[in-house]
């Protein structure tokens, strides 16, 4: 049964929703630094894992770390539970005579599920400010493994910037 949790939460799907100013020009944009006073909601080990993963994939894509960079990033995160669906139904009832009265109690089925909501937001200091985001949403285990821990990050990350940049219509 734990083996079982263990692959169907390493393997539950990431969700990304984008949103980005359509009147930017994203070619202009080269280099990157993280605010200096980012509260990312992540634990410091995790956070560290999230930003390797952020600057290999940037690095890859082009970009470069800068003292005066072209813009800021601004991670934010919120670890909560899943509602539970699933529910069994047990009821009483009674009545006659034109007297009824009933009690029912839905008891959940299963495990509470862990989400984890990352947003990633490209700031620009010189023109509009926000002018990307990415938000995702995905299972999150809080006794998964270092390296369980590192993966997903990563997964997330890659999954992230898919979108990026945006395609013009």
């Amino acid at each position: 049964m734990i083996l079982l949790l263990a692959v169907v939460t390493s393997c539950a799907p990431i969700y990304v929703s984008y949103d980005y100013d359509k009147t930017v020009d994203f070619s202009k944009y080269k280099t990157y630094k993280y605010f200096g006073d980012m509260e990312t909601g992540l634990s410091e080990l995790d956070t560290r894992r999230l930003l390797n993963a952020l600057d290999a994939k940037m690095q890859a894509n082009g970009f470069t770390i800068g003292d005066n960079p072209d813009f800021l990033i601004d991670i934010k995160s919120e670890v909560f539970q899943n509602v539970q669906q699933q529910t069994v139904g047990v009821g009483v009832g009674g009545g006659g005579r034109n007297v009824g009265g009933g009690i029912s109690i839905g008891l959940p089925i299963g495990q509470t599920n862990m989400s984890r909501q990352i947003s990633i937001d490209f700031v620009s200091e010189k023109s509009k400010g926000l002018f990307w985001q990415a938000v995702s949403e995905s299972g999150f285990n809080p006794n998964a493994t270092p390296e369980k821990r590192e993966e997903r990050l990563i997964a997330i990350v890659e999954k992230v910037f898919r979108k990026y940049p945006p395609k013009r219509k």
